[in-house]
């Protein structure tokens, strides 16, 4: 008798997993928000360099940096997104209408393990980018420099390539 009781409220527990879900969607959301306005400064500062003749110092390399920087937290608000989908298909219930849409390779998720391979690979390219955003503001004084310069961009390219391979 007692078994049966707990296993009921173990099952209705499983409700408490739209926490994750929504507080996911909120947080993709705000990250989409915040790389959406970083963006729009970046349009603003492209305006006054072209148009009111406002020429700072590292012009060039401080936009491409916001831009990298936008991308980045984009490719976080997907992990909280790909997270959310998951774990409401797991837990909760099948999304029906994503069975017929383009986005289902992408969101639809049959396994925790599969749901960690795919935010796993988006968190790698959120390194990726990160690493690129960092490397853009340093300064390569000595010739070693240069060579873990390359050696790393090197370790990033085996990673990608091992990545990919393993899809397949």
């Amino acid at each position: 008798m007692f078994g049966k009781i707990f296993e009921k409220i173990l099952l209705s527990s499983n409700s408490f997993t739209i926490l994750p879900v929504i507080f996911g969607l909120l947080g993709a959301i705000v990250l989409f928000i915040i790389a959406s306005y970083d963006i729009l400064v970046v349009l603003g500062d492209v305006y006054a360099y072209f148009f009111k003749g406002i020429h700072p110092e590292n012009f060039h390399s401080d936009v491409v940096g916001e831009v990298v920087g936008a991308i980045d937290l984009y490719l976080m608000a997907l992990v909280l997104y790909i997270f959310s989908f998951g774990i409401y298909e797991l837990f909760i219930s099948e999304i029906e209408i994503l069975n017929n849409s383009k986005q289902s390779k992408v969101l639809e998720v049959h396994s925790l393990d599969e749901l960690k391979d795919k935010i796993g690979k988006v968190i790698i390219m959120v390194l990726i980018v990160n690493f690129f955003q960092r490397v853009l503001h340093a300064s390569f004084n000595t010739p070693l420099e240069m060579i873990y310069l390359a050696l790393s961009i090197l370790a990033l390219c085996l990673g990608l390539y091992f990545l990919h391979k393993g899809e397949h």
